[in-house]
Parts: structure tokens; sequence; C-alpha cells
């Protein structure tokens, strides 16, 4: 195993062991599909009237109240807020598009996140997402399942590319000239635990260069998750800027979300 790749992984164990309570995600997931169900009802119910601000926030306290009810009162909330953030997140029409591209990448081993980037079929995601791959199952939220070819990786940058057979393909649009401003506001969509398609929120923080690489990566005050490898950072633009693909444990800025600039996809692909 190379320095690199070493480094990496020591880097991913801290997103993988956070949060492994797999009653509480179950149970979360019941409620989160219950409320789902109610909203979609009552759309369509009275297609022409927009959802009422109070029924959602009804849906949105029995969710808690409920989850709350059947767990001890020592679990953990974040696990809950992340969800609430989403549902919140999910019903703008603005996130709504951007995750019809966001896609689940699964292999025999594992589960991931990546994004289509062209209508033709091109997905990118994180190296580690697919190692030792040389197919792998992407599922689009609405297109449904298709089998990608893993094409080009980059191992020194944790990204690699995927290609499939496809047409009219919902897609993200990759930002030519990102900015990487501290306090800069984001969104990042992803399969986080045990859910998919999880919209949520966060701030750029600084940059850092971690052992093993020669270039930086960028620091987020975010809610990343096992699952999260691969999601999207998108600006308030609707543009790319980069690729999540660990946590950290930072000395001064604690449990921080880390993504790859956008900048090193367009270097590698030349």
């Amino acid at each position: 195993m190379n320095k690199d790749r070493k480094d990496r992984d020591v880097i991913d164990d801290d997103l993988y062991e956070e949060i492994d309570d797999v009653e509480l995600v179950e149970l979360v997931e019941k409620e989160r599909q219950k409320a789902l169900k109610k909203a979609d009802e009552e759309k369509n119910r009275k297609p022409k009237r927009p959802f009422p601000k109070w029924a959602f926030w009804l849906i949105v306290f029995a969710l808690v109240f409920n989850v709350a009810a059947m767990i001890p009162k020592t679990f953990s909330f974040p696990a809950i807020d992340f969800l609430i953030t989403s549902a919140k997140l999910s019903v703008k029409d603005n996130i709504q598009t951007y995750k019809k591209a966001v896609v689940v990448i699964e292999t025999e081993n594992s589960k991931g996140t990546g994004f289509s980037i062209s209508s033709d079929g091109t997905i990118l995601t994180n190296h580690h997402v697919v190692e030792g791959e040389e197919e792998v199952t992407v599922a689009f939220p609405e297109k449904g399942l298709y089998t990608a070819d893993v094409v080009n990786t980059y191992p020194a940058v944790d990204l690699a590319v995927l290609d499939m057979e496809g047409n009219h393909l919902p897609h993200l649009n990759l930002s030519g000239k990102p900015s990487f401003k501290p306090d800069t506001p984001i969104y990042f969509i992803g399969n986080p635990l045990r859910f998919n398609g999880i919209a949520n929120k966060g701030t750029i923080i600084d940059s850092i260069t971690l052992n093993g690489w020669n270039q930086p990566v960028y620091m987020l005050d975010a809610p990343v998750y096992k699952g999260n490898s691969g999601s999207p950072v998108i600006n308030m633009d609707g543009e790319v800027i980069g690729v999540v693909f660990a946590t950290l444990n930072h000395e001064s800025y604690g449990r921080v979300g880390l993504f790859i600039p956008i900048d090193y996809y367009w270097k590698h692909r030349g």
C-alpha cells in the first residue's frame, strides 16, 4: 500500500466511524417515508394549491416527536438534524433539480455517491468509492439503474470518472472558475448512512494540505457522514465547485468535512 492511499484511509476512517446506531437510522427512515407519503397525498389532492407551510411543519414535528418517543433520550441528535435540514431544502426547486443528477454508486462491498456531468452518461465520483472495480451499478433517482464502466481514475486526488450509455440524462454544471473564500455558503447532496438523496448545506472554512497530498483540499463546516463520498459541492450559482471525499478531526475547527476542488478534475482531464 502506498503512502498516499494509507493516509487517505486514515482520513476515511473518521467518516465511516461516525454514527453507527442502526436502530436509530431505521426509525428515522420509517418516519421520513411516512412524511414524504403524506406530502405526496396532499399534493395529489390539491395540485393547484402550494403545499401549506403549516402542514410541512406539522409533518416535521410529527417526525421528530415519533422518533423521540421510540428511542432513548440519549440518541444522537445530529442524525435527526441533518434529515430535517434536508426536508427543508428539498422543497426548493433548485435543490429538486440538483438531486435528479446525483446518483447512488454501488459495488459488491460498498455504497457511495456520484453525480452526472453530461447528458450522455459521464459520472464523477471518488477513486476510493470505486477502487479495484472495472464496472459498477449507478442508480439515478428518476432514470433508474445503469451499469457504468470505470474509465479514468486519479488516485492522487481521489477522483474517478465513470461512463455509461445514456441519453438526455440530468446533469450538473461544473464551475470553470470556482471561488473558495472562507464562509462561502454551499449545498451538497449525497447518500449518507442508509439514506439516499439527502441535501444539506454548510460553509467553506479554509484550505488544508493533508499528509501525503501535494495539493490542498478544503474544509467544510457541514454534516458529512459515511456515504457522502462523491457528493457534489454546489455554490449558490448552481455550479459544482468540489467533491466531498472524507472528514477530519481538526485541532481548531473540530470535526469537518473535506472536499476536493473541481479544478483538480479539469487539470487531470487535460
